[in-house]
């Protein structure tokens, strides 16, 4: 190797390492330098600092995050209702009433608006026939196996990709300095369970979202669990609270969420003793993605926005606060 090979060589090495310095340094790359970076990394010094007054012991570093417009995408559709939606479709051959049992014969019909206002349980009806009906092995492979080729009916990106690249770098942040981070979603547990670990890191059990009711059965010689057409509990609002200490039996000291559904566990989360973080994501960014808030039917943001400034909760400005939105596109 040359004398100036060698050079180019080392001078590569350095850039590399420098580039690598820069990240170590600003794990929130994708975030700008303001007061909602800001308060996040000095809360998480503050209670990883054991000389801090405020420091929290490992075992109790809890974060939990709603999923459907705090960790991706739910405009204009959630996508586990696109997913049901696409599953009714692909049921209807063997479900030759649908043709005229509502809200099923307008959304076979393509008009998706139509059925999902045909009546007050149109979604719900929707929803449980597509999920329901199988055993769990069998729904997790298929929910495993649409989510792989799934495209977001706006961008057509692929679903997985519709995800928040600053919230990404925030979950793998509080996770590099000893939380243990938690999804706590109104959408189906077992949904997000097929797909958590592969997007966001976050495995199966630290999960916590809506169920239907299930029993556990003899299917051809093999004890399954079965799952039916029928609500058993609906994570949201304050049954979010209710499911955090069920499965987790402890106070999280950070919450984040961007809808009015979000809001007690937000609540339940800055009430404790100690050092607290409650974050919203607020939708302001209407060109590189969505903004909407306090008339939107998806996510409504409108008690929150009040409840923000009484409790002292950091509004994150989608607009004014993140770099960029999505992780660079797939090919």
């Amino acid at each position: 190797m040359t004398g100036k090979s060698l050079l180019n060589t080392f001078l590569l090495a350095i850039t590399f390492q420098c580039v690598g310095a820069i990240a170590a340094q600003d794990p929130l790359s994708s975030w700008h330098n303001t007061k909602s970076k800001q308060t996040i990394i000095t809360f998480v010094k503050q209670v990883t600092d054991s000389n801090s007054a405020k420091f929290v012991s490992k075992s109790e570093r809890i974060a939990t995050f709603d999923n459907d417009g705090t960790l991706w995408a739910e405009q204009p559709i959630y996508t586990q209702l696109l997913f049901a939606i696409e599953r009714i479709y692909a049921l209807a051959p063997d479900n030759p009433e649908w043709q005229t049992k509502e809200p099923f014969a307008t959304l076979l019909k393509g008009d998706i608006p139509g059925a999902l206002i045909k009546s007050k349980t149109a979604v719900n009806d929707i929803v449980m026939a597509a999920n329901t009906g199988m055993n769990n092995e069998n729904y997790n492979d298929l929910v495993t196996e649409w989510i792989k080729t799934a495209k977001h009916p706006v961008t057509k990106q692929p679903v997985t990709n519709m995800v928040y690249q600053p919230m990404l770098e925030l979950i793998s942040y509080l996770q590099d300095n000893g939380f243990k981070t938690y999804i706590v979603s109104g959408g189906g547990i077992e949904f997000i369970r097929a797909w958590s670990e592969s997007v966001y890191g976050i495995p199966p059990e630290q999960v916590i979202g809506s169920t239907v009711k299930r029993t556990y059965q003899l299917q051809n010689n093999k004890m399954v669990i079965v799952r039916h057409p029928e609500m058993d509990f609906y994570n949201n609002n304050s049954n979010k609270v209710i499911a955090i200490n069920t499965h987790i039996g402890r106070r999280p000291i950070a919450a984040f969420g961007n809808s009015d559904g979000d809001m007690q566990m937000l609540e339940y989360v800055s009430s404790g003793k100690g050092s607290r973080l409650s974050m919203i994501i607020h939708h302001t960014d209407k060109k590189r993605e969505w903004a909407y808030d306090r008339n939107s039917e998806i996510g409504k943001l409108d008690q929150g926005l009040d409840k923000a400034l009484k409790n002292n909760w950091q509004l994150v400005d989608i607009q004014k606060d993140w770099k960029v939105i999505y992780p660079e596109p797939k090919n």
